[in-house]
Order: C-alpha cells, then sequence, then structure tokens
C-alpha cells in the first residue's frame, strides 16, 4: 500500500463533505439523540463495507461499464432519498424534549444508515476508481483492498460521530416548534436535492 497518509486526507475530506449521510447523521443527532443516532453511523460505516467488497469483485467492473445495471441502482437510491425528503417535509415539528423512545430504535436506524449506503451508486465508483490509486502492484491487493476499506469506514465512524456531538450542542437553539420544522424542512430539501443530482448523474 503506497501513500496511505494522502490516503487518510483525501478519505477524510470526502467523508467530511456534505452529503445524504451527513444530513442522516445531524438530523438523527437532533431528533433522537447520540443512541439513536450511532445506529445509523454504523449502517453507515458497515454499507461503505459493502460497496467496498462489490467494488472489489466482478460487480463492480459490471456496473462501471453497464448503463442499464447502474440505471437500476441509481434510480432506486432516487427513490429511496426523496421518499426520506418528502417523509421530513411532511413530518410534525419535533419536540426535543419528547421523543418517543421506540421512534430512536437502534436497529431501525442502522437499517435506515444501511440502505442509505447501498442506494448510493457513487459510493462503488468511488472505490473503484480511488482505491487502485493507492495500491501497490507489487503487494497483496486484497490485504490493501480490505485496509483501505477498513479506514474509509473508520472514518465514517469518527468524523460522523463528531457532527452528531456538534449538533446535539447546538440543540438549544432549535428547541421551538418552528426551529424544529425548519430542521426538517431544511433536511427534507437536502435529501431531494442529492436525489436530483444522483438522478442526473452519469456514468
Amino acid at each position: 500500500m503506497k501513500l496511505y497518509f494522502l490516503f487518510l486526507i483525501m478519505a477524510s475530506v470526502t467523508v467530511s463533505s456534505p452529503g445524504p449521510g451527513v444530513v442522516m447523521t445531524l438530523t438523527n443527532s437532533l431528533r433522537y439523540g447520540m443512541y439513536g443516532t450511532f445506529g445509523g453511523i454504523l449502517g453507515l460505516a458497515t454499507g461503505t463495507l459493502v460497496m467496498a467488497v462489490i467494488s472489489a469483485t466482478s460487480l463492480g467492473a459490471l456496473l462501471a461499464t453497464s448503463p442499464q445495471a447502474f440505471s437500476i441502482i441509481q434510480f432506486f437510491g432516487v427513490g429511496y432519498l426523496v421518499y426520506l425528503g418528502i417523509r421530513l417535509w411532511r413530518a410534525p415539528s419535533f419536540k426535543f424534549k419528547e421523543v418517543p423512545a421506540h421512534e430512536a430504535s437502534f436497529g431501525k436506524r442502522y437499517f435506515e444508515g444501511l440502505l442509505l449506503q447501498l442506494t448510493n451508486p457513487s459510493a462503488i465508483f468511488f472505490f473503484f476508481s480511488v482505491f487502485p490509486q493507492f495500491i501497490d502492484p507489487e503487494l497483496d491487493y486484497p490485504m490493501q483492498f480490505v485496509s483501505l476499506a477498513l479506514t474509509f469506514s473508520a472514518l465514517i465512524v469518527i468524523i460522523h460521530w463528531f457532527y452528531a456531538m456538534f449538533a446535539r450542542r447546538a440543540k438549544v437553539w432549535f428547541t421551538s416548534e418552528s426551529g424544529g420544522l425548519v430542521i426538517n424542512r431544511i433536511a427534507g430539501t437536502i435529501f431531494i436535492f442529492f436525489g436530483i443530482v444522483l438522478a442526473t448523474a452519469k456514468i
């Protein structure tokens, strides 16, 4: 494996960049607290590992060269993002001190994060196109790829945890009913926006 430090920088910037996963983490932190957020973060990290494995196989090559296969995953992801956005737009203003415990189900949040990542085909193309730049062809390919994938997933957990803590500290700013409604509408709009961006992505 070569240029590992450079990979850490590039991966950290990628994970920190605003995207559907970051929006989900911030929203979950504000709505459900740190416990409810951690499930979603682990779901994102697990989904990342799955996508890394897919991109390391012939399926990754298939998705990179087949418009039909890309479109299937692409529009499934678009539909899910738009669904999340519409659900948030229609949701009533949440009150931080009155969040039902069952709504913060670890399993539910985990599945939401996992599904969000698995329906984002850009992750496959990121691994498929970027990872090889940091792999030494003279060394064991699977071990290098696994190391890079685990590093990327670990960065997701760490960076998103910092995002969640920041959102919790800023929670007092949004305790009013109108503030909660604004959070729902902003997050919903961003999810829909990323759905539109994903729908117009090209191979």
